[in-house]
């Protein structure tokens, strides 16, 4: 039995079709193997949550496992989320075992539902946008984390510094043709010097 299969059984979620059809993007627009994983992990949370008898209000499950999984939050509001399960008596370590990636959402839906893995009709231009914004949302991450840590470092007087910026800017250089570009600059452009000089 799968992972996800077994914590659907366990925990009563009723999600199983709604994640193959997101997916696919049948009835809903397509959704990635992580944002699958993540909106389970969210319906876990819920359904623990109402089992303790917390009734979490509208995005209250969502930002919760944000507080619980983000690398981004503080050390003091992951123990506070933490805090506020454990004093309805849930296992917070064994909730987030139960937490399932994007390869166990693949595994569950090819080898449980025997769903085919969906096509890609995306334009390239959609594809194009798609993939500057993952490469954005990395570099935030990068920033939020780095800018974290750096805080964490200095309060613990572990790192002295002074008013600072986190500034992340991914770069690609070509040893062919020795230009560099910023990544936006390169998907503006759709190739790098080498092709101007053949």
């Amino acid at each position: 039995m799968t992972k996800v299969r077994r914590v659907i059984e366990q925990y009563d979620l009723r999600i199983g079709d709604e994640l193959a059809d997101r997916w696919r993007g049948e009835g809903y627009e397509r959704e990635s193997l992580r944002a699958l994983a993540d909106r389970f992990n969210k319906a876990l949370l819920a359904a623990v949550m109402r089992d303790a008898g917390l009734n979490p209000l509208a995005g209250e499950a969502e930002n919760t496992y944000r507080l619980l999984t983000d690398d981004s939050v503080s050390a003091g509001m992951q123990t506070q989320a933490r805090r506020r399960l454990e004093r309805v008596d849930v296992d917070v370590d064994a909730l987030r075992a139960d937490f399932v990636s994007h390869q166990a959402v693949h595994t569950y839906l090819t080898k449980d539902l025997e769903v085919s893995p969906p096509t890609d009709s995306r334009t390239p231009a959609e594809r194009l946008a798609d993939d500057r914004e993952t490469i954005q949302r990395l570099e935030s991450r990068l920033e939020a984390v780095a800018d974290n840590t750096l805080s964490r470092l200095d309060r613990t007087d572990e790192l002295s510094l002074g008013s600072y910026s986190v500034l992340v800017d991914v770069q690609v250089f070509c040893a062919d043709c020795g230009q560099q570009y910023t990544i936006g600059e390169l998907l503006d452009v759709g190739h790098c010097d080498c092709s101007t000089n053949e």
